[in-house]
């Protein structure tokens, strides 16, 4: 019998229809030992005669994949797979999927939970207010600012959206332009440096590739207003943390709301100090629906290729198709 370890923590304990998929399939379900974010060692430990991982963000790097020959599947539950050394991966005859159209929405409505948490000062005015104070002032709206937004994918397009119901002014930096979809909702694309300089508020929904890394250093952030504020739910390599940290104590940017981070979980982390951050444990993309249907779409992508079929809408490395075989 094949078996399928359930690698992300928050599906662990959940009677959701991915198991029932994975179950009428025949596979053998495994959860790891521990709820928590896995690690290398942990996968090197965990993924011992398994045949497919439905996975979540740990890391399946070259070692990994080279210690589990067996491994045929490499399922992430989510549209981002930098966790996956893909070349290896390919080189051992993993297939590696992604789960599209599941989670934009969530990642968009994270992205104005932050947006607004940060315009309207939502901690300070809590905990001042159950502290006994009664902190009233003057925040900040959403309407008539800028919004920027850094990629217009799925993420982006769902985020600019949005934007436009709260009346915003929206532009976007994206190097494949879908010059309709800016049509219908009012997006103007611009250059990074425009972007930069013009947004109130700056959106990050770009993949984190060798090209972007640090797109967000000393001298972006330098070109942005010191008004403005940035928004990261993408993923933490795309900031220099650094960088950021400086910026914001310098009062050279009004304040930050991130997600993500370059280490997960990122220990103590100097961001955590200042009062103009506001900051989540990379659960943007993880409600209940998202989770679901992400973890869903995956199940099936496994029972696929366990039966022969190709889901090329959600595969990643379709260059391994020539090598692949499944057998338990």
């Amino acid at each position: 019998m094949s078996k399928v370890l359930i690698a992300p923590a928050p599906l662990a304990g959940i009677d959701g229809r991915f198991l029932h998929v994975l179950k009428a399939a025949g596979f053998d379900i495994c959860f790891p030992k521990r709820r928590a974010q896995l690690t290398e060692n942990d996968l090197l430990e965990q993924l011992a005669g398994i045949d497919a991982s439905l996975a979540g963000s740990e890391p399946y790097t070259r070692r990994v994949l080279d210690a589990h020959p067996q491994l045929k599947v490499i399922a992430r539950a989510g549209v981002g797979y930098d966790a996956v050394d893909v070349e290896a991966a390919t080189q051992h005859g993993v297939v590696v999927t992604i789960t599209p159209n599941t989670n934009h929405d969530a990642v968009a409505e994270h992205t104005f939970m932050l947006m607004l948490a940060l315009a309207k000062n939502l901690i300070d005015q809590h905990q001042g207010t159950v502290t006994g104070q009664w902190p009233r002032q003057a925040n900040l709206p959403l309407r008539g600012r800028t919004l920027g937004i850094a990629g217009l994918g799925r993420i982006g397009k769902a985020v600019a959206i949005r934007g436009e119901c709260f009346g915003m002014k929206l532009l976007s930096y994206e190097p494949f332009p879908d010059h309709e979809f800016a049509r219908q909702h009012g997006v103007s694309f611009v250059s990074w440096e425009t972007l930069l300089a013009e947004s109130d508020y700056l959106s990050l929904h770009m993949p984190a590739t060798a090209e972007s890394r640090h797109i967000i250093n000393r001298q972006s952030l330098a070109h942005m207003k010191p008004t403005a504020f940035l928004i990261n739910t993408a993923r933490g390599r795309l900031i220099h943390e650094g960088d950021l940290v400086e910026a914001l104590m310098e009062k050279r940017l009004a304040g930050a709301g991130i997600d993500v981070f370059e280490q997960e979980p990122p220990g103590a982390h100097p961001l955590f100090q200042l009062p103009n951050v506001v900051v989540t444990p990379h659960a943007a993309g993880v409600d209940v629906q998202s989770r679901d249907d992400m973890a869903h779409s995956a199940a099936e992508a496994i029972v696929s290729l366990s039966r022969g079929e190709w889901p090329a809408e959600k595969i990643v490395n379709p260059e391994v198709q020539t090598c692949f075989q499944w057998k338990s």
